[in-house]
């Protein structure tokens, strides 16, 4: 494609943000653009090794022959997104010029998002109704002030509003203060705690990582505020109520597979009433229960005026922040029933024991890629089964091979989604697993048979902190797992009991880190003290150490918005550390997290406004390539 064709193209696009000298347009609209377009977009990532996570918005020029691959990493979450990479490539001259803004201060600000997008795009009526809001209050008025941050924060503030954390206006009026107790008038206003939100709470991300929101559960909001959340939920066939005493006191509800309760513990200043909540929505859950409450260190609570076991705000308005283990224990104490940590201030609490069950395994049993390198010559002749019958369903055998490797063990029946196929092929599920293994061979078999046996122990070794759970109450595959791996339930027991107790020795610690820096190749080992490494080779690591680590992601909850974990060798902690960009050469840490295993404590260090964030400046040395 010439210039000439290239500018015609661009000239008649009807799609994309059309300014007099080029067009925008985002990622998801690609295919919406001529064939020749698309094909050169192609060509140019693959000749600059444009990676596909540095760029969403295209910006292709009227006049010149160039194409800017522009990074807005936050255009779904964030009203006015700013700008962290421009890639600008000059077909012409075969040139590339990378501007990285991920420090500025003043970096270009995206506005008018449903203009980049296509109108079958999700999120278009969220776009079109943040910038009605700015139109409402003239921030377009005179476009040539708004192209940057500090001018737009500026003319914000001009027009008597300012951005909320998630960037939409309110009004300066509604902008929180610093309490005291001379403007506390005795009321608490707990009706202005419902906020706005633009996507998933915390809780319900929570329960979406774990492929809980889906069509096998029904869900009942419980004190769902403004229903943010359940509108976007329903918007997604998921079966969900929401109740709310302010916004939807006339809503009907019943039970539901799964209640939330999410922030409304935190905002309600009776203790009586609170614990009535709490006990009436977990009544109303036949399955599960997720809390969460807000979560805040002295630091934060000492910017507040004191009221009654919380605090009151400048709009009157009640808070109860918790510890970790503060919330763990009222929660358990109330209910008389474990609270799984899922998050800083997030929990579940199971009424099916079996699917807690099921639930806890998951979380231990690691997803590994066993996709086969090699295979071995299968002889012509065999007592199983022929070579070309193999060749002839390749792709069911090699999906029955992966399925095998990933539990470790032959799959039951109902473990194979084409069992009968398979069976009606080999006669067996053993048949056909005999055959594979002179296919493809006994050692990947046996390592991944290892390596459950490994999960299971750790995830047995971490039960061990709850009421033992009796083997005839277990999910089948459980009972399947333990039969394979183990000649007893009794013996495994004791195999997980001993690994526990061993993780009180820092020797044994110690041990298991130098093993492990020695076998990923990776990581920092600062010997006798510590080893910190990347999250996505926890599943690579001794048992022993999964069993540290399971420990204390046991108090905190999930870990995967943290990039890199240290295991300190004799103080009996374990500190987790979020980074602004795992993908740049050198994130910045923005938040440290630091679980206390011998106080049942959490130290949280935020890496924002006053403090500078540092930069990963080694992270080459984390990374293994080959694992």
């Amino acid at each position: 494609m010439d210039f000439i064709e290239y500018s015609s193209e661009i000239k008649s696009l009807a799609i994309g943000k059309n300014l007099p000298d080029s067009v925008y347009i985002h990622k998801s609209a690609i295919y919406h653009l001529p064939e020749t377009l698309t094909a050169l977009v192609t060509k140019t990532v693959d000749q600059f090794n444009i990676t596909e996570d540095s760029w969403n918005i295209l910006k292709f020029y009227k006049k010149d022959y160039k194409i800017t691959f522009l990074n807005y990493p936050d255009f779904e979450e964030i009203s006015y997104p700013a700008l962290k990479l421009s890639q600008i490539v000059d077909i012409q001259k075969q040139t590339i010029r990378k501007s990285d803004y991920s420090k500025s201060e003043n970096p270009p600000i995206l506005h008018r998002k449903e203009t980049f997008v296509t109108n079958s795009y999700p999120l278009i009526p969220l776009f079109k109704e943040i910038t009605a809001e700015g139109e409402a209050i003239g921030l377009y008025e005179k476009v040539n002030r708004i192209g940057f941050k500090q001018n737009w924060e500026k003319l914000i503030k001009s027009k008597g509003h300012f951005l909320d954390e998630i960037g939409r206006l309110k009004p300066l009026t509604d902008k929180p203060v610093v309490a005291t107790t001379s403007n506390f008038n005795g009321e608490v206003e707990r009706h202005k705690t419902a906020i706005d939100r633009n996507q998933l709470s915390q809780p319900m991300q929570a329960l979406a990582r774990h492929n809980y929101l889906n069509d096998d559960y029904s869900v009942l909001d419980y004190g769902c505020g403004k229903g943010d959340d359940v509108r976007e939920l329903e918007a997604h066939g998921i079966n969900i109520t929401g109740w709310d005493p302010v916004h939807r006191p006339d809503e009907e509800y019943s039970n539901r597979d799964i209640v939330n309760l999410g922030f409304v513990l935190n905002v309600i200043e009776d203790r009586q009433e609170r614990t009535e909540t709490l006990i009436n929505a977990w009544k109303h859950a036949d399955k599960i229960l997720v809390v969460a409450v807000m979560v805040a260190g002295e630091s934060v609570i000492s910017q507040f005026a004191p009221y009654k076991d919380g605090i009151i705000t400048s709009r009157n308005t009640f808070q109860k922040y918790y510890s970790q283990g503060e919330i763990r224990y009222y929660i358990e104490s109330t209910l008389n029933e474990a609270a799984i940590a899922t998050g800083q201030g997030i929990f579940f609490v199971f009424k099916d024991k079996l699917e807690e069950q099921v639930f806890l395994s998951e979380r231990q049993h690691i997803k590994r890629d066993w996709k086969q390198k090699t295979q071995r010559q299968l002889a012509l002749k065999t007592k199983v089964i022929k070579k070309d019958v193999i060749d002839k369903h390749i792709e069911l055998f090699t999906d029955y091979w992966e399925t095998t490797l990933e539990l470790g063990r032959i799959p039951a029946n109902n473990e194979f989604e084409f069992s009968e196929q398979i069976r009606r092929i080999c006669g067996s599920h053993n048949k056909a697993h005999q055959t594979l293994l002179k296919h493809f061979g006994d050692e990947v078999f046996s390592e991944s048979t290892e390596k459950r046996k490994e999960d299971l122990i750790v995830y047995f070794a971490l039960g061990m902190f709850e009421k033992r759970k009796a083997q005839s109450k277990m999910p089948e595959s459980l009972k399947r797992d333990i039969k394979a791996f183990f000649p007893s339930y009794q013996i495994a027991l004791e195999q997980a009991k001993e690994m526990l107790f061993s993780v009180g020795n820092p020797l044994t610690i110690n041990e298991a880190c130098i093993a492990a820096h020695k076998n990923l190749g990776c990581g920092f080992l600062e010997e006798s003290h510590s080893y910190t490494f990347y999250k996505n080779y926890l599943g690579e690591l001794p048992a022993v150490l999964r069993i540290y680590i399971g420990c204390a992601t046991q108090l905190y909850g999930d870990i995967d918005d943290f990039q890199l974990i240290k295991a300190h060798i004799r103080s009996g902690k374990v500190s987790l550390m979020r980074y602004d960009d795992w993908d740049k050469d050198m994130p910045l840490l923005l938040e440290r997290i630091k679980i206390k295993l011998r106080e049942l404590d959490i130290d949280f260090f935020e890496y924002t406004g006053k403090f500078k964030p540092t930069p990963l400046v080694n992270k080459s040395a984390y990374i293994n390539n080959q694992i």
